[in-house]
């Protein structure tokens, strides 16, 4: 206790000892010594406390700044998402209607005979009408059927006419068209082209090849 006491008594010795010091000191340099213990309080303040809080302040304005724009992104993708939506049904909607001007293979024969009866209503006779080998395609099939006619030119333009306007697709390639020896009437020899779907089978499953590989050997 005494010790203490004694501790207590040596710091209010040195500490009036100090304040005398400073007493006797001018007023500018008190004020100097003022000015060193704020300058250094605030350096070790803004040292120790508010840079790391700023580090840690620019840190995060960083990640905001991320999130942000990525979520501006988002929402541009996501109103673009609704164009390309309505344009994906206006294209399905487009490939529907093409779809069903394309015979399937039950309608080949009364399709090419709706060719063979617009050539006969046009007035034209027929010195050839020979439906060829099928042409595989990625997902249809090309029919080609070669014609050859003799008529006047209004009645192979009717027939043009009349194949363009069937409910199916007919296109008329390689036209040959040659005056007869008379100078009456035009012979006419072309490839009329109609188009089948053709849905694509899947593969058997590997071990159904594996399974007949097997009963080969």
């Amino acid at each position: 206790m005494s010790s203490l006491k004694n501790k207590t008594e040596a710091f209010k010795g040195k500490l009036a000892v100090a304040l005398e010091k400073v007493g006797m000191l001018t007023r500018i340099q008190r004020l100097l010594i003022c000015l060193a213990t704020f300058s250094i309080l605030g350096g070790g303040y803004y040292y120790f406390v508010l840079m790391p809080r700023q580090e840690e302040y620019t840190r995060v304005q960083k990640i905001y700044k991320t999130q942000t724009d990525t979520l501006a992104t988002y929402k541009k993708r996501a109103e673009e998402i609704h164009v390309y939506e309505k344009k994906m049904a206006e294209t399905l909607e487009a490939f529907n209607e093409a779809m069903k001007a394309l015979p399937d293979k039950k309608e080949i024969p009364s399709l090419l005979t709706g060719v063979s009866r617009a050539g006969s209503n046009a007035g034209l006779a027929f010195h050839l009408f020979q439906p060829e080998n099928e042409i595989n395609k990625e997902f249809y099939s090309e029919i080609p059927v070669s014609i050859k006619v003799e008529g006047k030119y209004h009645q192979i333009a009717d027939f043009f006419f009349q194949v363009l306007h069937l409910n199916r697709i007919v296109t008329i390639n390689d036209v040959d068209v040659k005056s007869k020896p008379d100078g009456q009437s035009l012979e006419m020899s072309c490839k009329a082209v109609t188009y089948m779907f053709v849905e694509k089978q899947a593969p058997p499953p590997k071990d159904q090849k594996q399974k007949g590989q097997i009963k080969k050997t």
